[in-house]
């Protein structure tokens, strides 16, 4: 099993998601962020003690973004072909199957990953057989 090459502690400057301004006032409006656009709004003038607002200063540290956290960073996988260019790279990216990757495949790109020494997030994803009933 790959071991990634530094691992750093990932720092999260705010964890919790950003809601949109009054979405619990209204049941309309969803809690998915929108920027206020309003000319009165408070929220938009950034009055103390209303909904904060993303700005580039809660922005990951560029070391540690993408980061997953065991250390690697996220490959899509598609096919063998594909594996086969973090060869190089298996101390960095680890390998994710795509969701739309058919068992036959799947065994394929586990089998090869094995060989490559490359880490597989989702490895025994649907590789269980399934019994007839």
């Amino acid at each position: 099993m790959a071991i990634p090459l530094v691992k750093h502690n990932i720092i999260k400057k705010k964890k919790n998601k950003f809601l949109r301004n009054q979405y619990d006032r209204k049941i309309t409006v969803p809690t998915s962020w929108r920027r206020p656009k309003g000319i009165d709004s408070r929220c938009r003038r950034k009055f103390k003690g209303v909904t904060l607002m993303p700005n580039i200063g809660y922005g990951s540290n560029k070391k540690t973004r993408h980061t997953l956290p065991n250390g690697f960073k996220k490959f899509l996988v598609h096919n063998v072909a594909e594996l086969n260019m973090l060869m190089m790279h298996n101390r960095v990216f680890c390998g994710e199957i795509a969701h739309n990757v058919s068992t036959l495949k799947r065994k394929a790109i586990v089998e090869r990953a094995a060989q490559l020494n490359v880490a597989l997030t989702n490895g025994a994803a649907r590789m269980r057989s399934q019994e007839d009933e």
